[in-house]
């Protein structure tokens, strides 16, 4: 990691987290959150935005998915914000139509400082890769709440559940990924964000 780099630490009874991200990364990257298709969506987020995230996750996962994957959302968020927060320029907006195969997606973001999170994730399964379905959209409520930026995420359409919500995923990485392009002058009329 460069030092670019934000390191993130998270303590607590149910989970203990080490997260590295750098937004201006290389793509180098090592996520283990004990929860294989968790592990499967971070490496889609970070790769396809071409980041450099590190994640290490010791979880209560003999309780459940929860706190794992909500303590997940939290300490990448704060590292977003950070990020973000430390830029000198940047687009701000961002937002992707991402085909993934027979699904559509819908992504907006606004790095703004104003948190607010707007998903329609109406899955057709209970669970998708031992992660209960609840917790996707739960994840991207946390992520947006901790980065403190506006996110909306709207699937158009979609038949395959799995391929709904890596398509979600994907389409926030290119959504953040244009976000935190630089720009030229204030992403703001206010002059400040």
């Amino acid at each position: 990691m460069t030092n670019n780099s934000i390191t993130i630490q998270r303590t607590t009874k149910e989970t203990n987290i080490d997260l590295t991200l750098n937004t201006q990364g290389s793509q180098q990257l090592d996520i283990q959150t004990g929860i294989g298709f968790l592990d499967h969506m971070l490496t889609a987020l970070a790769s396809h935005a071409r980041w450099d995230l590190t994640v290490k996750v010791n979880g209560d996962l003999e309780v459940d998915d929860h706190h794992s994957v909500e303590d997940v959302a939290i300490v990448l968020g704060q590292a977003l914000e950070k990020a973000w927060r430390g830029q000198k320029s940047l687009q701000r907006f961002g937002q992707r139509l991402m085909p993934m195969d027979e699904a559509l997606i819908l992504c907006a973001v606004d790095l703004s400082g104003r948190p607010y999170f707007v998903g329609e994730l109406n899955f057709t399964r209970e669970m998708i890769g031992g992660i209960s379905s609840e917790m996707f959209e739960h994840f991207f409520y946390t992520l947006a709440m901790n980065a403190q930026m506006t996110l909306h995420i709207k699937p158009m359409y979609f038949r395959n559940n799995h391929h709904l919500i890596e398509g979600c995923f994907k389409a926030l990485a290119y959504g953040l990924k244009e976000a935190f392009s630089p720009a030229n002058g204030t992403s703001s009329t206010k002059g400040s964000l």
